[in-house]
């Protein structure tokens, strides 16, 4: 998985894994440590902020230059641009020029608006901009996790007429909606899974139990046959090992399924545990 960083290998169930591993130790003679796969998060915002950035660099010669003034904003499919934006009492007017839409490879959009009048920044820099802003939403700002569902104004900005370039523009564009991200309310996504369980109706109750303490969502129950069928909605990262747990509340006579259904913002206390952990493997490395 490039996103994660890991090789994942997968099977029907923790016992066929455990019996994978002991086959290639043992046929191939390769040591293999098991880790439980990372979770995909994702990032995004929930409320508008600006920021500006110069990039500056000299170092005899010709250096680098390059500022960009910009707007962040959470964005929803059809979401009106408006006419101008306000901050602390402030009006930014916008006179769009161009709206680029880019459908992300790992899921949800960014847009790309292009409010630049007065020559204050040339045309030929702009793809620098929105490269270094892709290249941060793939990289989150809060936890490295990929960003989504973002629309970006760029508004303003300064070049020099020898020390711009394409790299400096690109540095500007990626620290300054870095910049703006963290101030725009930032939060973490989750993966949601639809899951189905049959249990036996006499382990409802525990099997239940053991669902909420997993954070799921009950979303309605069948009964069918001496079994009940439970629907919910349940985090990607609660169902680790659940497989296993199941068997031991039923005595291996119950089954489930998942299926996934989308992204859904974590809780507070779940998101300044993700940040804690963050921070912690920085500094490790």
């Amino acid at each position: 998985s490039k996103e994660l960083k890991q090789v994942i290998v997968s099977g029907q169930g923790e016992f066929h894994l455990k019996t994978l591993k002991w086959r290639i130790e043992n046929n191939d003679k390769l040591p293999i440590v098991f880790f439980e796969p990372k979770i995909p998060y994702r990032e995004t915002i929930t409320k508008s902020s600006r920021s500006d950035y110069r990039h500056k660099k000299q170092s005899g010669g010709a250096g680098q230059f390059g500022e960009v003034h910009l707007i962040v904003e959470p964005y929803y499919e059809g979401m009106p641009l408006p006419d101008s934006y306000k901050f602390n009492g402030q009006e930014f007017k916008m006179n769009v020029r161009d709206v680029q839409e880019h459908q992300l490879p790992w899921g949800g959009k960014l847009v790309f608006v292009n409010s630049i009048v007065g020559g204050a920044i040339e045309a030929r820099f702009l793809p620098a901009i929105l490269k270094g802003i892709m290249g941060r939403m793939e990289q989150g700002p809060l936890t490295g996790s990929y960003a989504r569902d973002v629309r970006v104004c760029v508004y303003d900005g300064k070049m020099h007429p020898v020390d711009s370039n394409e790299i400096s523009f690109m540095l500007a564009g990626r620290n300054a909606f870095s910049e703006a991200f963290k101030e725009a309310g930032p939060k973490i996504l989750e993966p949601i899974y639809d899951v189905e369980v049959s249990v036996p109706s006499e382990k409802l109750g525990d099997v239940m139990g053991d669902l909420q303490g997993r954070r799921a969502l009950i979303m309605g129950m069948n009964s069918e046959k001496g079994f009940e069928k439970i629907l919910a909605k349940v985090p990607l990262k609660e169902m680790s090992s659940y497989s296993t747990s199941l068997s031991s509340l039923t005595g291996g006579r119950a089954s489930f399924t998942m299926k996934f259904s989308g992204y859904e913002l974590v809780p507070t206390d779940v998101q300044d545990k993700l940040l804690k952990a963050y921070e912690a493997q920085q500094q490790e490395e």
